[in-house]
């Protein structure tokens, strides 16, 4: 019987232990896409107590409280943050077999050398230990980062964001790299209730009224230009599906000015306009040298009640059901003929469409760069270990798995890392379990080359950083 998140973890053959060991255990990270708050980052940032880094704004673990009963007072409420930290500590035990135990352990061991199990018995010592190690200087955010060997961080940003803490992060000459990644959704949804203010906030930034579709572009592109200024190398868009409806000029006026004047918009002028915006954004990130990223198929806020108590992002998200392969495919047919189609990473939450995504890549690479159109790793719901397991199959069954660009972690937290090393030990276990199998050649000199470009060195050329 192996040891519980032992040296082998996840490793089960001697291949696998090797190729991690040796060639992906010390590497760099490398996460192209995160929410950290930049602030936090940029003021080296101290926390008060475990729960503040650890369970403030972790939708996961909220969602697995709420399913083992835990009053909402102890998850986003009232109770103190010790209260909040030992019902969490009594929900562990319960979440076994859902990748939240295996990160939860990885983490207190990590980031705090705790190895005891969290559970009620457990809590309140585990509690006092982490908060006392969060009081040291090497405990701050940017500690934090250092201690898991992170090279690169890329925030989301909205576009009428200032920059101004990954400006003041970059004068310090610091060694990690914060930038920029430009988020532009809420100027893409013109059907969302905050379509209007954040069209109000766009043009305080630029200090120009936007009234027409062109103005509404300059505007845009205003934004990317200030972004490519700080660093800024992707853009992210978080979407149900592409859109890619026909559009004409000539209309785009009339629906921008129709929706300013808050009035009714069909279904076919919605997705008219939202296909303009995306598409004319997608050429702007192609000028840059961009790489742009969809995650696609979130069913986002689904529990009304919770929406209107606590707002969006709070564990009421799930699978949506939408088809995707048609749009992506006119999408990315439109900026091809243009020789326009800027590097692409599409992300899939419904596992479905995984054959669909693996297959769709292939049909737009153009030898000007390995790997262009790339899909992501497996995102949000299906980021454990059989969701990785199938992604990294299906990939290596349709694409090149040598050329894909490894793990993210999209989290909120700072705590959240050794998921790169969950990534890393399950790719290595497959590789080796079939080099065990007779399935692929005893050539650890390749292997492990393969094995460090996945992990590293795919995504740090890829990116040009």
């Amino acid at each position: 019987m192996k040891l519980f998140l032992g040296e082998h973890f996840l490793l089960n053959n001697n291949t696998a232990e090797l190729l991690y060991h040796n060639y992906a255990k010390g590497l760099p990270i490398i996460d192209y896409h995160n929410h950290l708050p930049p602030q936090e980052i940029a003021s080296n940032k101290k926390f008060e107590t475990i729960s503040e880094v650890w369970l403030k704004g972790d939708h996961y673990k909220w969602r697995a409280m709420r399913t083992n009963g835990v009053n909402e007072k102890y998850i986003t409420g009232s109770a103190s943050d010790k209260e909040k930290f030992l019902k969490w500590a009594e929900t562990v035990p319960y979440t076994m077999r859902n990748p939240l135990y295996h990160w939860t352990h990885m983490e207190l061991q990590r980031y705090f050398g705790i190895n005891k199990l969290l559970s009620s018995a457990s809590g309140e010592e585990i509690y006092n230990k982490t908060n006392d190690l969060l009081a040291l200087p090497e405990y701050s955010t940017q500690g934090l980062l250092e201690k898991m060997n992170v090279e690169v961080v890329c925030t989301t940003d909205d576009p009428t964001d200032t920059l101004e803490h990954h400006i003041e992060f970059k004068s310090k000459g610091n060694k990690l790299k914060m930038l920029p990644a430009f988020r532009p959704d809420k100027l893409i949804l013109i059907e969302q209730n905050n379509y209007l203010s954040t069209l109000e906030k766009l043009e305080e930034i630029i200090g120009s009224s936007i009234t027409t579709f062109d103005e509404l572009l300059d505007a845009l592109q205003n934004r990317v230009d200030f972004f490519h200024l700080q660093g800024c190398k992707l853009a992210d868009h978080g979407l149900n599906h592409m859109f890619a409806s026909d559009f004409s000029e000539s209309s785009l006026n009339n629906i921008l000015h129709t929706r300013r004047n808050n009035g009714k918009l069909t279904i076919d002028e919605i997705n008219s306009f939202q296909s303009a915006v995306i598409y004319h954004l997608a050429e702007m990130y192609y000028e840059k040298g961009w790489t742009m990223q969809f995650h696609l198929g979130a069913l986002r806020n689904n529990n009304n009640r919770l929406m209107s108590i606590l707002g969006a992002d709070v564990g009421c998200d799930s699978i949506g059901d939408w088809e995707q392969a048609a749009n992506l495919s006119k999408f990315f047919n439109n900026l091809d003929e243009k020789h326009k189609l800027a590097k692409t990473i599409i992300y899939n939450l419904n596992p479905r469409d995984n054959e669909v995504f693996a297959t769709m890549i292939g049909n737009y690479n153009d030898g000007s760069i390995a790997g262009k159109i790339q899909w992501g790793s497996a995102w949000w719901f299906l980021d454990q270990k059989d969701g990785m397991e199938k992604q990294i199959n299906t990939l290596s069954n349709m694409g090149l798995l040598s050329q894909f660009l490894g793990m993210l972690t999209d989290s909120r937290s700072f705590l959240s890392f050794p998921r790169h090393e969950y990534f890393r030990r399950i790719l290595c276990n497959l590789i080796g379990q079939d080099v065990e199998n007779g399935e692929l050649p005893n050539d650890t000199a390749w292997l492990g080359k393969l094995v460090q470009d996945i992990c590293y060195n795919n995504a740090k050329n890829y990116f040009n950083f």
